[in-house]
């Protein structure tokens, strides 16, 4: 039988805890009620399949009885151990959770770490707001709760209902990503480097399933969410940019954690440059003050991009190579000496050949050449069609030697 586990707290939201377990069942899945209460990790609950203690003792700090005295640490701590927890169980088919800001703050790094695909859904009162720092990379659905998830009445019924069968419906229809028979590569693009990647893609496409991500932080993160879950075969990462914004200070910024599945999975990869000359900001009016007096441009009216100079070039390229030093498997990094974007060029207004030579001298200075990891310079342009040839060869070659 497909199971579905129901994550909460049943201190403060038994009832509605177990309507959404009742709903399931009904459905047809197997439900396992998972406490994660923290008022009290000693008392047992009552019609539950796993107690607070058992998800505790996933935790160092929980099995101290005086570190719950202090709420917010407790839960930090319990929503640490549930991820520990999920992650030791063989059988999370689907997962649902309901609650407040504190409720969805718990349960939703756990679905997080679950793989891209293992249904997840989210009822919460926040799921109306910025709902990013909850979902992240991955593919949780999150349902408004409308009334608060206090207590079962017309309103609550219906909503936990719905978000009852759609978990279940899930469960019982997966599509397996499998069928595609082609092995899945992820690569990574931005407007300015569109050519490129839409090139390499054509080559690719007929032997490899492409996973093309938006580079605007999230999607870099999901590029490597899938690369930690095991379903891209490679990553073909031409557009780097959102280490500018993480390291200056734009709006899709990376994590510390670029390019760190790639580490720990030892997965071929080949990279490149791309947009590695921008900073993205919202409306020019939100460009903050102290960078209104650099060069930017406005790509539309939501984006305004600002050049990197020299200095940033250089400590982005170092940032980069220092991870990429990281990765044991075969690595390949390419460099566009003509450009690295489709504003990085003569006549447009990113040409600043000083600050792309920071950039790749940064990179060539900091990056280990083994056998490896290598990193190359190309007398092109990144959006030249050639660059793209040279793209799919390294990826080919890394193939062979992975």
């Amino acid at each position: 039988m497909s199971t579905v586990y129901v994550v909460g707290t049943c201190d403060t939201k038994g009832s509605e805890l177990r309507y959404l377990r009742d709903c399931i069942r009904d459905a047809g899945c197997r439900a396992i009620l998972v406490d994660v209460s923290v008022s009290d990790l000693q008392r047992a609950t009552t019609d539950v399949d796993i107690q607070p203690a058992e998800v505790a003792r996933f935790h160092p700090e929980l099995q101290n009885s005086e570190e719950i005295k202090d709420r917010g640490k407790a839960v930090a701590a319990m929503s640490q151990a549930l991820v520990a927890f999920i992650r030791s169980r063989n059988d999370v088919e689907g997962i649902i959770g309901a609650g407040g800001s504190g409720g969805t703050a718990l349960v939703a790094p756990a679905m997080r770490a679950l793989p891209i695909g293992a249904p997840k859904v989210l009822v919460s009162t926040v799921a109306s707001g910025n709902v990013a720092p909850y979902v992240g990379p991955t593919d949780i659905s999150m349902m408004y709760s409308v009334t608060d998830v206090s207590g079962l009445n017309r309103i609550s019924r219906v909503v936990l209902a719905n978000a009852a069968h759609s978990v279940a419906g899930m469960v019982l229809n997966r599509v397996d990503a499998a069928e595609d028979d082609r092995p899945a590569i992820g690569l990574t693009m931005f407007g300015v480097t569109t050519p490129c990647v839409q090139a390499v893609t054509r080559e690719l496409e007929k032997s490899f399933d492409c996973l093309v991500f938006h580079a605007t932080g999230t999607g870099g993160q999901s590029f490597e969410k899938l690369a930690d879950s095991g379903l891209l075969a490679a990553g073909i990462d031409v557009t780097t940019t959102e280490v500018c914004d993480y390291l200056v200070g734009g709006v899709f910024p990376c994590t510390a954690d670029r390019f760190g599945a790639f580490a720990r999975t030892g997965l071929p990869y080949v990279g490149s440059c791309g947009a590695l000359d921008m900073v993205n900001f919202g409306a020019i009016e939100t460009v903050p003050i102290e960078f209104r007096g650099r060069r930017l441009h406005v790509h539309n009216p939501q984006v305004t991009l600002m050049r990197t100079t020299s200095d940033e070039c250089n400590r982005i390229g170092e940032w980069i190579g220092e991870r990429l030093n990281l990765c044991t498997g075969p690595v390949r990094f390419l460099i566009p000496e003509l450009g690295v974007s489709a504003i990085d060029a003569p006549g447009q207004p990113f040409c600043d050949p000083e600050a792309d030579e920071a950039l790749f001298s940064a990179l060539e200075r900091t990056l280990r050449r083994t056998d490896k990891r290598q990193v190359t310079r190309a007398g092109l342009h990144i959006n030249d069609r050639r660059f793209a040839e040279l793209l799919v060869s390294n990826f080919q070659e890394v193939l062979r030697e992975h």
